[in-house]
């Protein structure tokens, strides 16, 4: 038990780099103290004494304002940053190397006996305030955004964000293993669940939408113009001020003779 206390306490320097020494850490990291009580009080439920346990895990959560419960089974090097408001349910299991920042649920959505809390693998990472509800298995190495809500299983290497999450970066399935530590060395730890570089959910679907009716115009032109060579005019439309939008081959308060907007201005 020794040794998982140890590492515990040392994997706080790869994961903080406000971190400066281990007195520091053992003195005034709050999810340092809840884990080093879980230990004690999951060994504690695992004897049979459950009272004990349970009261152990209360004081810890009046001590650091996280909740632990002893039936949870943690894993090593695990690091909960800030921690305040962290909630790990009964049949919660969290892996090897994960990491948790303040706010973060790890619930269940039923009131029947048996698994119904969520299982971490190893190297996963949930952000601040994020709640992953039911038996739901997050795979080594994903990420979970900030404020996210997962309900449904996440694949190993993945990154998800939103209400309900949603799965928006993805690691090649067929990589090596050397090649995933290189991507992972290339864009550091994901602090809080999240990169500078993740795509926006909202600038994607956008983006598609803008796609679609780019497309969309230039059938029409070609419509247009198949409908002039058999003698037939399509007439003419006046179209509505856009805002953010380049009109080419109009001018504002001139009839066009057909639709000709242009995507323009589109967030990349």
């Amino acid at each position: 038990m020794f040794r998982q206390f140890r590492e515990d306490i040392y994997c706080v320097f790869d994961r903080d780099p406000a971190a400066r020494n281990v007195f520091e850490i053992v003195t005034t990291y709050p999810g340092i103290h809840a884990i080093l009580i879980h230990r004690l009080s999951h060994r504690l439920w695992r004897m049979g004494l459950k009272w004990l346990a349970r009261m152990l895990s209360t004081i810890a959560r009046w001590l650091t304002g996280i909740e632990i419960h002893p039936g949870a089974r943690i894993g090593r090097r695990f690091f909960i940053d800030h921690g305040m408001g962290v909630v790990i349910g009964e049949t919660a299991e969290v892996g090897e190397d994960c990491t948790l920042y303040h706010g973060v649920t790890l619930g269940g959505t039923s009131w029947n006996k048996g698994k119904r809390h969520p299982t971490l693998e190893d190297n996963v990472v949930v952000g601040a305030g994020a709640k992953i509800l039911g038996p739901v298995v997050v795979h080594r190495g994903a990420r979970i955004g900030s404020n996210s809500v997962v309900l449904k299983d996440v694949p190993a290497e993945a990154t998800v964000v939103g209400v309900p999450g949603q799965v928006v970066r993805r690691a090649v399935e067929d990589a090596d293993h050397a090649r995933r530590r290189a991507f992972a060395a290339k864009i550091g730890f994901d602090a809080y669940g999240t990169t500078p570089d993740m795509p926006d959910p909202v600038t994607h679907a956008v983006n598609h939408m803008l796609d679609h009716i780019h497309a969309m115009d230039n059938r029409i032109e070609e419509l247009c113009n198949l409908m002039r060579t058999v003698g037939a005019e399509p007439g003419t439309t006046r179209l509505p001020e856009l805002d953010s939008c380049e009109l080419e081959g109009s001018e504002p308060d001139k009839p066009v003779d057909e639709v000709t907007v242009r995507r323009a201005g589109a967030v990349d």
